[in-house]
């Protein structure tokens, strides 16, 4: 009788239990930080550009003209490469993100305010994007706040009865957000929330919510880091169909017109197939112009350049009556001063030997012969 009263006091424990792990909720143990991992087995949460949602961080600290939902979608729907898996993007990609010049799309020193005068909720904001908690407002500092150009799927993290909450969400194209030096979403304005990459598969068709219209789970993007920090984004100013060159870290009072714009406009689909953009430091092609650019011409020759006289090979003797001026011998311009005159008296006789070095007349002496030095006292020379 013990044994099944224990049984059913054990069952009920171990169900609960059960249902606690399907649901996915732990504790952090690495920070002290309670976390609470939600949306896992429900797919995606859909999150309007405008919806804070019921686990804010803080109050919204979002600015600027909005964009228009999908207002940059001009192209016809695409074919997603692979069922279930989003479209994926550089964070680098030249208007992957929007904006307005010299505006702000987020008030980055209000965020910073509204975390300091509540210790717990900065301590939970550092933990959770990997920081201590005196280095919040210069972490924030270092984000750019612009606007996003598609449906992106991201891991978010809210804040409930002291709780950091994760779940995986897909912000509507025109929420503005903070991304980091490698162009990745880190903080949404709306809310406060710290944004990570998404997990999983990325499937956006199973994002759970009210779907807003234009949203196309194929349209939906996947931001990746860049492979190195960019010194600035180049964002599209839809408003004044213009590009926006704006310096990492800087909420818009360093806007520039960007030294090479982006082989498309601003009001490219940033979901369609975009011209390859060549990176950094990659030798640009030549141009055809530029290769059709007539030769240098070639300076004037020195008598060091002057070409010297092909002597003919004995095997092949010139012809009889062929000119001189054909045995190898360069045809001179008129005028042309700049080589030595070839010296010699100049003839018309042909001839079919090679020119032979002038040699010493020849002595009447034996060529045995040898002739000894003799003083002033000496007699005649003597020949041996």
């Amino acid at each position: 009788m013990p044994s099944r009263i224990r049984m059913r006091r054990t069952a009920p424990a171990l169900l609960c239990a059960g249902l606690l792990l399907t649901a996915g909720c732990t504790r952090d143990t690495s920070g002290g930080v309670p976390a609470t991992r939600t949306g896992a087995a429900t797919g995606p949460v859909l999150q309007p550009a405008s919806d804070p949602g019921t686990a804010p961080f803080t109050a919204s600290t979002a600015g600027g003209p909005a964009l228009p939902p999908h207002a940059a979608r001009t192209g016809a729907p695409r074919s997603p490469s692979a069922p279930g898996q989003a479209l994926k993007r550089t964070g680098s990609t030249p208007g992957l993100y929007a904006g307005t010049r010299a505006v702000p799309s987020c008030d980055v020193e209000a965020q910073i305010r509204m975390l300091a005068v509540d210790p717990a909720r900065e301590e939970a904001f550092a933990h959770t994007v990997s920081v201590a908690r005196d280095q919040v407002a210069g972490f924030l500092r270092g984000l750019t706040p612009v606007l996003l150009r598609a449906d992106t799927l991201v891991t978010g993290h809210g804040l409930r009865d002291g709780s950091v909450t994760t779940y995986q969400s897909v912000l509507q194209a025109g929420t503005a957000v903070m991304v980091d030096a490698r162009g990745l979403p880190r903080v949404r304005c709306v809310c406060g929330n710290p944004l990570d990459p998404p997990t999983g598969r990325g499937d956006a068709a199973a994002g759970t919510g009210k779907r807003w219209e234009g949203f196309d789970p194929a349209r939906t993007v996947v931001v990746e880091p860049a492979a190195r920090p960019v010194a600035e984004l180049v964002i599209a100013d839809l408003a004044h169909h213009s590009w926006i060159a704006r310096p990492a870290g800087d909420a818009g009072t360093g806007d520039r017109v960007p030294e090479k714009p982006p082989p498309y406009t601003p009001d490219t689909d940033i979901t369609g197939p975009l011209p390859d953009v060549t990176p950094p430091g990659t030798k640009r092609p030549e141009s055809p112009t530029e290769s059709a650019r007539p030769p240098e011409p070639t300076p004037s020759r020195t008598p060091e350049d002057c070409p010297t006289p092909d002597v003919p090979a004995p095997e092949t003797p010139t012809p009889p009556g062929q000119p001189a001026a054909a045995r190898g011998v360069p045809a001179r311009a008129p005028g042309e001063t700049h080589c030595p005159a070839p010296t010699g008296e100049p003839t018309d006789e042909p001839s079919g030997e090679p020119s032979i070095p002038e040699r010493t007349p020849a002595s009447d002496e034996p060529p045995t012969s040898i002739r000894l030095p003799r003083g002033a006292d000496d007699g005649p020379a003597v020949r041996w």
